[in-house]
């Protein structure tokens, strides 16, 4: 399964394209199916449907866990490095983390979860974590996992959306010197959401909490009744597996649907490719460590299901990167001797910030591999990473791919593609890439830059928005015909080597998390005074892309006033959505630039954020072409 060489990855990526079934037939049969399928792939680009290894029987816990027992039980599968740095962490073997997560599906059992119900997740960075994901599995039931970040409000629709039956949360979380409330959050949110019939609490912070009779309770004492013995449920290879939200260009979150056999195959054959991840059994494995959230799709793909599918060992941490010190993210790879270390361009930039000496005295001599994921890394931020992290001989695999992708699309192999700072290089076997103009016409050739599409189908592409199957084909199969659209734009150069340039509609890639102008447009609308806002992005030193918030108010705030009102905006938006969708600019305007038909023109609200005023280009079709002046004048 694993590509050793360039002349190897040439001649795996052309048999992909070639001969894509028998490709994938091949490298999934190197995992435990308990019945073979009878067609590798059904598809049609136009409904969409979309179906992998049809008719294969599975359980996806099998072969991240019970198929390593014989071999790799005593073998660390998960290490858990807690927020403070005082508090002891904890490692499980492979057997132990088994048994723990067959004790949780029993929970999850006795508590009138059964195949097909949906469960949502909204937890600390914690071992309980991977295991109640883990455990949704094992049994059949679909995992939401919601990033504990989110307001009561957006846990509330992806609860309803999703019609989950029972949340598992924890009192509490630390991130930093904070302390952040889960469960009152959760009870917040369960006000309006009447599917929910069970809470499972886990302790975490002693952190008082009301618990509701009959409905709320505590994860200790549950799994006092249980025992570890739990068989896997038989899964088809298109049973659901998860659902995860994920932002849209309009207001309401998108439930991305993935499931058992594509998904499994497609998260273990990139991991093992990508980060080039070789755990020879009866020696040490090597620490792969993801610094994403469970709650994102990259800590679904890279902390728990790919690694643990290639018999892995995955450090799950709890903290940030810059506490108690901006040292922490290095400490870490230090103490766990982490050999490949995969994080996001905006954690990069924040610890440049530091500058070395957090770096100088810690041991990174472990390091094999680096990664970045979540946006396009700038060259500046590479090459400190290269140089100062990585010290001149870390291959660095720049990683693009989506939530709806389920893995990794296009990167290069470590050590084995060549690099080039800020360029994901080249597509992996089986993706089938193609840049497209305005009208659907593919670009052809080398230096040149278009919409990036897919062609053809790979393991882990989405297979339906929950619940609403057109939205999922208006979204990625309907703006071009017979391809899946990624809303991204991209440019080729010379060397046949990708590079995205930014999404193409109205979605912000803030720190690496995706998130609708619509959405937060919709939370900013909610406060009493606005009368209405528009959001679009604009280059941010640490985020990589930053909000900015037009905001027409009822009435025009003086100085003082517009103070007091852009905090109680941000509290509105941090309430509604969550912290992350705050405005770092907030500009009270009396007009907006609109054309006749009460379009918003956001080309021209994008130049005046990104200081660009100079070329606003035409202006003369819209409704009021001064208003436009009076904007460029109050810019922030």
């Amino acid at each position: 399964m694993r590509i050793q060489t360039y002349d190897q990855y040439q001649a795996a990526y052309q048999k992909s394209v070639e001969d894509p079934e028998a490709f994938w037939a091949e490298i999934a049969q190197e995992f435990q199916w308990r019945k073979p399928w009878t067609k590798t792939l059904q598809w049609n680009f136009e409904e969409p449907s979309i179906k992998w290894f049809v008719g294969g029987k599975l359980n996806i816990t099998e072969n991240c866990l019970d198929r390593h027992l014989a071999t790799r039980g005593d073998q660390p599968a998960l290490i858990w490095e807690p927020n403070d740095p005082a508090e002891t962490g904890v490692t499980l073997t492979y057997r132990m983390l088994h048994e723990q997560v067959c004790r949780m599906a029993n929970v999850l059992k006795r508590n009138g979860v059964v195949k097909g119900d949906r469960v949502c997740i909204y937890m600390p960075m914690v071992p309980e974590l991977a295991i109640a994901v883990l455990a949704c599995a094992r049994i059949g039931a679909i995992h939401s996992v919601v990033f504990g970040g989110f307001s009561a409000q957006s846990i509330a629709d992806r609860i309803n959306d999703a019609q989950c039956k029972l949340i598992i949360t924890a009192d509490g979380s630390y991130r930093g010197n904070k302390e952040i409330s889960l469960k009152g959050t959760v009870d917040d949110a369960l006000i309006g959401c009447p599917t929910v019939e069970r809470v499972i609490v886990m302790t975490r912070t002693r952190t008082p909490v009301a618990m509701l009779k009959g409905r709320d309770v505590w994860m200790e004492q549950e799994l006092k009744h249980v025992t570890s013995d739990c068989p896997a449920v038989e899964m088809d290879a298109e049973d659901m597996l998860f659902i995860l939200y994920t932002s849209g260009s309009t207001g309401k979150p998108k439930g991305v649907v993935h499931t058992c056999g594509g998904y499994m195959v497609y998260t273990a054959y990139t991991f093992q490719n990508v980060f080039q991840y070789e755990a020879p059994v009866g020696e040490r494995a090597p620490v792969h460590f993801c610094t994403a959230d469970i709650g994102w799709i990259t800590g679904h793909s890279y902390i728990v299901y790919g690694p643990l599918a290639c018999g892995a060992t995955t450090l799950l941490f709890e903290g940030v990167p810059t506490w108690p010190d901006a040292g922490r993210m290095w400490d870490v790879v230090d103490k766990h001797q982490v050999n490949v270390l995969y994080t996001a361009p905006t954690a990069i930039r924040s610890l440049m910030g530091f500058g070395l000496d957090p770096v100088k005295d810690k041991d990174l001599s472990s390091l094999k591999v680096l990664g970045s994921v979540g946006e396009p890394i700038n060259e500046e931020a590479w090459h400190w990473y290269d140089d100062n992290i990585g010290k001149n001989r870390c291959p660095i695999v720049d990683t693009w791919w989506q939530t709806e992708t389920g893995g990794i699309l296009i990167s290069p192999l470590a050590g084995i593609t060549h690099t080039k700072p800020s360029y994901a290089t080249l597509p992996l076997p089986g993706v089938q890439p193609i840049l497209v103009d305005e009208n659907g016409k593919e670009i052809e050739g080398n230096g040149v830059s278009g919409n990036l599409c897919i062609k053809f189908p790979w393991p882990g592409i989405i297979r339906t928005t929950y619940g609403d199957h057109e939205r999922c084909r208006q979204t990625y199969f309907a703006t071009y015909p017979g391809l899946y659209f990624t809303g991204d734009g991209c440019l080729r150069d010379e060397d046949g080597y990708y590079r995205i340039t930014g999404r193409v509609d109205d979605v912000l890639n803030v720190s690496g998390h995706r998130i609708g102008t619509a959405e937060v447009e919709n939370a900013i609308n909610m406060h009493t005074g606005v009368v209405e806002s528009a959001v679009v992005g604009y280059p941010h030193d640490i985020k990589g892309q930053g909000i900015y918030a037009y905001v027409i108010a009822d009435q025009f705030p003086d100085d003082h006033d517009a103070d007091l009102t852009k905090r109680d905006i941000l509290a509105t938006v941090s309430r509604v959505i969550g912290p992350i969708a705050k405005p770092d600019k907030i500009q009270f305007v009396s007009g907006l630039p609109k054309t006749r038909s009460g379009k918003i023109m956001r080309r021209i609200l994008r130049k005046i954020a990104e200081g660009d005023t100079g070329n606003l280009g035409d202006t003369s079709t819209l409704l009021d072409p001064a208003v436009v002046d009076e904007i460029k004048a109050g810019a922030l």
